[in-house]
């Protein structure tokens, strides 16, 4: 394991980068509703599931020091915010502000998919890199080869979408049901992409940890710079705008990945205002889970998430103030 992640090409190791924002925080509230002229408003793209924190970026990293103790170094992606457990005096760990790696006319951003853009941009940030949203978890041990093949290359992993995309389609066209902003910027991307070298690729990325080489993204933003340059200006989301499996397609196109076909068996997308999930979630009992937060949310079901990973990850990490 350690052979791989110190390989001649790639001595920096694999490095690990997450996004974190803590909606709840009084000063960040008042710098964005003072920036939009308004609070977080209760829509898909603007409510307090996409903002809150419940302390999944605590447990997570949790499940990467129990799971995956090989990653070189860690950063956390922030808008002038430090979460007040996090022990930066640990050399593992850095904050990376949005100043730092994204131009004056991203700014201030409350739009992950722009944000998204500009992660392999990190001073110091390792070729070979993962990126995790905070609500992203390991729930089993896992190597380098997990993330890469033998190559080099990253693994991708993916799930086939063609009859899903067949009934929202059908939703829309006769029942006028519109398409979540999710679904609307993973087709923009499939789209340039589709533009570019002939095929449509009808797949999503697993929502959870992946894996990139940092080449291969600053070759992709470069491919469509002009595309992803009209999308800098939305600082919060929009239907123009361009997701980051833009990259992944890219990789697809030109084979420079190992696509992973998955099921929730190794991947679950835990919805945490579905109680049922906490059951499929153990008998599923997959390699990554993700506690996604929505519109469909509420406070109770944040709580009932805090609890679950105060459980299920109980020890204290070396990333925190002991």
């Amino acid at each position: 394991m350690e052979e791989f992640a110190q390989t001649q090409d790639n001595p920096a190791g694999i490095d690990l980068v997450y996004l974190w924002v803590d909606g709840n925080d009084p000063k960040w509230q008042a710098r964005r509703n003072a920036f939009l002229g308004r609070p977080v408003e209760d829509k898909p793209t603007d409510c307090k599931g996409r903002y809150a924190d419940n302390d999944e970026l605590k447990y997570s990293l949790r499940s990467v020091e129990m799971y995956a103790p090989w990653i070189r170094r860690i950063f956390i992606v922030t808008d002038a915010q430090v979460p007040e457990w996090l022990d930066l005096s640990n050399p593992k760990i850095r904050i990376v502000d949005h100043t730092e790696i994204m131009p004056e006319v991203c700014l201030p951003s409350y739009n992950s998919s722009v944000i998204e853009h500009f992660l392999y941009k990190i001073p110091g940030l390792s070729e070979r890199f993962l990126f995790a949203n905070d609500d992203m978890f390991l729930n089993k041990p896992v190597s380098p080869e997990t993330f890469y093949a033998e190559d080099g290359l990253p693994v991708i992993r993916i799930t086939y979408s063609r009859l899903r995309d067949w009934l929202l389609m059908f939703k829309k066209r006769f029942f006028g049901v519109p398409l979540k902003n999710y679904v609307r910027i993973i087709r923009n991307s499939a789209e340039l992409v589709r533009k570019k070298f002939g095929t449509y690729y009808n797949v999503k990325p697993h929502h959870n940890i992946d894996a990139y080489l940092k080449s291969d993204c600053r070759r992709a933003e470069l491919m469509f710079e002009d595309e992803i340059g009209r999308t800098l200006s939305n600082h919060v989301r929009n239907e123009d705008d361009i997701q980051r499996s833009l990259y992944t397609f890219v990789a697809i196109a030109e084979k420079r990945c190992h696509l992973l076909p998955v099921t929730q068996k190794t991947s679950f997308r835990f919805h945490i205002q579905n109680r049922k999930h906490y059951a499929k979630l153990k008998r599923y009992d997959p390699v990554f889970f993700c506690m996604n937060d929505s519109e469909y949310a509420d406070d109770g079901d944040r709580a009932r998430v805090k609890d679950f990973l105060a459980r299920r990850f109980p020890e204290k990490s070396q990333f925190e103030k002991q």
